[in-house]
């Protein structure tokens, strides 16, 4: 189904989301057609935010807005549609758009498993009545949908779509470019020059699958590093938690601008604790490039003043290899914690592999190194 006849369907005019690789055609729509103009459309930091955009949306306008985002994110509205949107609250209504990983019987990655198979369930849980769309769906079938789904809005309930992998085709994909120079494998393989046997916490996505690709290549163990192939956002704070209960290990953290944003509060408690023993390192390409290269507004803050603000004592911000080195050194040496921002252009290798242990395997062995 060609995504502009689906916008067309839903006739909404305000779109807030958290990109995601199975809605590919529609956030590349999206921006081809408003950017982030925060009129029509933003790009959020987490899928809650999304949902309270929405609502603040609602509440100027009258209107119904529509929320995008892979199934990953349906935790992040819970709070906000049970407690705010819900029709025994205020009854704000909203359609959901949702990317299905993991569907069952659909081959994906361990972190989408369990949440492919209770993805519609949770949003049916949430009283969010849903409509599953594959290839096959034609823009009848929709169009039929909606008529429905109109009667709940005007009720005040909430409606969603779930989106098979293919279902939706947009023919227009923009370019997602930067600046920047670094190229964030040759940044991972720099650190990890430096880390030695010091135990790694990785951010979803690439920066994992290189890390782990990099370890291949130079026959070393997997056991140091900690690959949070799910959970977006919550690498730093998986980190702290061994930090804080490992002080006699150097814990780093290579996290990425999107990840940073998605739960930025960990950075206040991360601050506030001062873990001598963490370093912090945030890749920034001012995109979401696991899921298709889209804008953060990462590359409109200033991240080491944020990091500065939460309380790290030693910041720095890197945009050449020899600066880098030359922070990672300086961290390694350093007995206090510190923040690295390394400023990286887009782009990955295109055979770029994927863990080839499971996710227990991963867990087993790291834990093993870290009881050395």
């Amino acid at each position: 189904m060609k995504v502009e006849k689906f916008v067309e369907i839903l006739g909404a005019d305000f779109y807030a989301g958290v990109p995601d690789s199975q809605l590919k055609a529609l956030c590349n729509y999206l921006i081809n057609t408003y950017g982030t103009d925060g009129e029509h459309h933003i790009i959020a930091a987490n899928e809650g935010n999304c949902t309270a955009l929405a609502a603040g949306y609602h509440l100027a306008t009258g209107k119904v807005p529509v929320v995008y985002m892979q199934n990953s994110g349906e935790g992040n509205i819970i709070n906000p549609v049970a407690s705010l949107m819900n029709d025994k609250v205020y009854g704000i209504p909203c359609i959901f758009v949702v990317g299905w990983r993991g569907e069952p019987g659909v081959h994906d990655e361990p972190q989408h498993i369990y949440q492919g198979e209770v993805t519609v369930k949770l949003l049916e849980d949430m009283d969010i009545s849903t409509f599953i769309i594959g290839k096959g769906t034609t823009e009848e079938d929709v169009e039929k949908v909606m008529q429905g789904f109109r009667k709940r809005l005007a009720e005040g309930k909430q409606v969603g779509f779930v989106v098979r992998k293919g279902a939706l085709e947009y023919d227009n994909a923009p370019e997602y470019k930067n600046d920047n120079k670094l190229i964030r494998e040759d940044i991972v393989r720099h650190i990890i020059d430096v880390t030695g046997d010091d135990p790694i916490v990785s951010t979803t996505g690439k920066t994992s699958r290189e890390l782990f690709e990099l370890r291949v290549a130079r026959e070393e163990t997997h056991g140091h590093d900690f690959l949070t192939v799910g959970s977006m956002g919550h690498s730093s704070s998986i980190a702290l938690g061994v930090a804080l209960h490992k002080p006699d290990k150097k814990v780093w953290i290579i996290d990425g601008d999107g990840a940073m944003l998605m739960h930025m509060g960990a950075m206040a408690l991360i601050g506030s604790y001062a873990p001598r023993n963490v370093v912090h390192i945030v890749v920034n390409n001012s995109s979401h490039e696991s899921v298709g290269g889209q804008p953060t507004v990462a590359g409109n803050l200033d991240i080491v003043r944020i990091a500065e603000g939460c309380g790290y004592p030693n910041v720095v911000s890197v945009d050449t290899m020899e600066a880098l080195d030359e922070a990672l050194a300086a961290a390694k040496a350093r007995d206090e914690l510190s923040f690295i921002e390394v400023k990286s252009a887009i782009g990955a290798r295109a055979d770029l592999g994927r863990p080839t242990t499971t996710a227990r395997e991963n867990k087993e062995h790291f834990m093993e190194e870290l009881a050395k």
